[in-house]
């Protein structure tokens, strides 16, 4: 189980060492390498938020909450699968002269769309005290590498499942794979070095995004480090002042691609072919336009064979086509974990199984920071951006809470202390009403897939 969770860490204070597939064209070291030489490269390890965690500093986060009145009653802050599997989900805070706390460039953008999304309107923001015992260390979680914990928790509790779901979970994942073989092979062929053309590869991506909705979230973390990394605005400058990366890139990206993301931010969602990418990112950078398809290309086909083989499977001996459950369950495991995690929650009976299948993989991520030392974990799939949470089961770590107020500079000032602190709970499963089915009503009326 550690050696699971430490795969699906990345540590930012080392070079890489993770197994990895065999006949890649680069491995995770000459990406990182690649990565650090681009304009904002150096904020992957000189990074404010690294050197707070690193010090064994107080961190102060941003969290909102549309549900202060629990919050009072209950004394509690739940945790969220949809963050970092299971933390309290915030932004950093940083303390300035006269008691202010200036929000992290992430904090400002959730504060500046609270009258806009409807997941954060009528939200109050809260300031989170967390005071570790120690210095901890600056591994940050990779959502992307998670699929041997998927698939690990469904083989574990499938019996939980009746035999007709079981059956309809298996029969999709696999006529989906079957569906998408062709742009998988050639994503794979791409990984081992075989370079294609740049508008076929994103618009067959695109096409697949639906049938394969993990492509999605690897097409839109590629395009998110892209703009992160390569943006030259004064924005992103004033950002890199204050050693943060910035996050509005991403998040305009995000809610000018998808128009339901102000609902549900759901990556399975993203899928802009070639020319609405070019206009996407034109219309946030100008200049980087001009080579975001190349880089999704090679990205993309990089970190698919790299989360999704098996470790050591060379990738030029993998083909999709008619490939049986148990070959994919052998070449691709971590693919196949994150297919069946997005299947399991399409079921009718998912928000009572929510639980069973969720609550496994939160205790074994609390068990894992608690053994790394790890109060506060953060997001790591494209680099320390600053998407970070609370580890609600931190047994030497302090907690503080206070409603806070924000004036007309956007700085936060601590007001009310609350008599709650994080705890190792989740929230209910509240995703199901806001869901849009169309795109998996269309799957459930497919016409049958060839082997």
């Amino acid at each position: 189980m550690h050696t699971e969770w430490d795969h699906a860490h990345t540590d930012f204070s080392a070079a890489p060492r993770r197994a990895a597939p065999a006949g890649l064209a680069a491995g995770e070291a000459e990406w990182r390498g690649q990565l650090e030489q681009a304009p904002n490269g150096h904020l992957l390890h000189a990074n404010a938020l690294l050197s707070t965690l690193a010090a064994g500093a107080p961190v102060r986060l941003l969290h909102l909450t549309r549900s202060l009145d629990q919050v009072r009653a209950s004394g509690q802050l739940l945790a969220s699968t949809g963050c970092l599997v299971g933390a309290v989900y915030g932004a950093p805070l940083t303390p300035l002269t006269g008691g202010a706390l200036r929000p992290h460039n992430l904090g400002a953008h959730m504060l500046g769309s609270r009258s806009d999304l409807d997941s954060r309107r009528g939200s109050t923001p809260l300031v989170i005290e967390v005071v570790p015992d120690r210095p901890g260390p600056v591994k940050g979680l990779d959502y992307l590498r998670l699929g041997a914990v998927h698939l690990r928790t469904y083989q574990a509790f499938r019996h939980i499942l009746t035999t007709a779901e079981e059956d309809q979970v298996t029969r999709s994942v696999t006529d989906r794979v079957h569906a998408t073989a062709a742009l998988l092979d050639l994503v794979l062929r791409e990984a081992a070095g075989q370079e294609g053309e740049d508008q076929p590869f994103v618009d067959a991506l695109a096409d697949a995004v639906p049938i394969v909705p993990f492509l999605g979230y690897l097409y839109f973390e590629a395009v998110a480090e892209y703009l992160m990394l390569h943006s030259r605005s004064r924005a992103t400058q004033e950002c890199a002042e204050y050693g943060e990366l910035n996050n509005h890139l991403y998040k305009q990206l995000a809610f000018d691609a998808v128009a339901s993301m102000g609902t549900l931010f759901d990556l399975g969602q993203f899928q802009p072919g070639h020319a609405r990418l070019l206009g996407l990112v034109g219309r946030i950078e100008p200049g980087l336009a001009g080579g975001v398809a190349a880089y999704v290309r090679r990205r993309v086909a990089h970190q698919f064979a790299a989360t999704g083989l098996a470790p050591g499977q060379d990738v030029r001996d993998v083909s999709f086509q008619r490939i049986s459950p148990d070959q994919l369950a052998a070449a691709a495991p971590h693919l196949l974990g994150q297919l069946l995690f997005r299947e399991v929650r399409l079921l009718e009976r998912y928000p009572q199984l929510y639980h069973v299948f969720e609550q496994v993989k939160a205790l074994e991520a609390w068990t894992y920071w608690n053994a790394e030392g790890i109060c506060v974990p953060f997001n790591g799939a494209c680099g320390p951006k600053g998407e970070i949470g609370v580890n609600p089961a931190a047994p030497n770590a302090r907690f503080a809470v206070w409603t806070a107020d924000l004036d007309e500079r956007g700085l936060l000032y601590p007001v009310e202390q609350l008599d709650a602190v994080p705890v190792p709970r989740l929230v209910p499963w509240l995703v199901a009403p806001l869901r849009d089915r169309t795109q998996e009503e269309r799957w459930n009326n497919r016409a049958p897939v060839p082997a």
